[in-house]
């Protein structure tokens, strides 16, 4: 009763929920079952994501679901699907509050969607947005990292200043709207994410059910026609 990897004859990259993988060795193809992947601990995503990073050379990119893949899978699926259309400009949203690994696959995507070209534009507060922030710098290309913050610099938290200190001192730009230091930071942060909506072709979002600010620009976002990929975390 296990899932199994379809193979075409002719090709050869495994196949995987969607993704196309690449074979280590010329003319061997490799399978891949989606179960494994199911059951990565942190220390083990990271190498994944760079060998997914590096693409799939010449294999087809034929896509394939399979029922109900682990959630973990999808994380890693939706990289893959991101980054095929070639590069665009991704708002990266998302709660305040998430677990360690969470946090570190928002690293991982957020980095493997810069060392693909892709300009990243979030804002600078902690969880997501920080994660995203990590990500980004270590791909080191600052040129494709502008953070948007919903007030002055000033008005940032103590937790966020040395991360955003660090955006300034790579070269990334940085956004910053004292005008609205005399918002709630509600008011503020709606109005950045309508700016970075503004700025993007698609927008990530990490969200709870009960995010209220976060739902609604999702909604914006697709009034907007942006694509948008919005990943619950309950």
């Amino acid at each position: 009763g296990g899932q199994h990897v379809a193979r075409d004859p002719g090709s050869n990259a495994g196949r995987i929920a969607g993704v196309g993988l690449p074979s280590r060795l010329p003319g061997k193809r490799r399978e891949f079952s989606p179960v494994c992947l199911a059951g990565l601990g942190p220390d083990d995503l990271p190498s994944s994501a760079e060998s997914i990073v590096k693409g799939t050379g010449n294999a087809p990119q034929v896509l394939e679901v399979a029922p109900k893949p682990p959630s973990d899978i999808e994380y890693l699926q939706e990289l893959i699907a991101i980054q095929q259309n070639g590069p665009k400009n991704i708002g990266f949203f998302g709660t305040r509050n998430m677990g360690f690994l969470h946090q570190q696959l928002i690293e991982i995507l957020s980095y493997a969607m810069v060392l693909t070209d892709n300009h990243i534009f979030t804002s600078g507060a902690t969880g997501t947005n920080a994660a995203v922030i990590r990500g980004a710098l270590r791909a080191e290309r600052p040129d494709l990292l502008t953070v948007v913050l919903p007030q002055s610099m000033e008005k940032q938290p103590p937790e966020s200043q040395e991360l955003l200190k660090q955006v300034q001192e790579t070269g990334a730009k940085m956004i910053e709207m004292p005008d609205n230091d005399d918002l709630t930071l509600f008011e503020a942060s709606s109005i950045c994410n309508d700016d970075i909506i503004s700025r993007v072709q698609q927008i990530i979002c990490f969200a709870f059910h009960d995010s209220k600010l976060l739902l609604e620009t999702c909604a914006q976002a697709k009034e907007n026609k942006k694509m948008v990929t919005l990943f619950y975390l309950d």
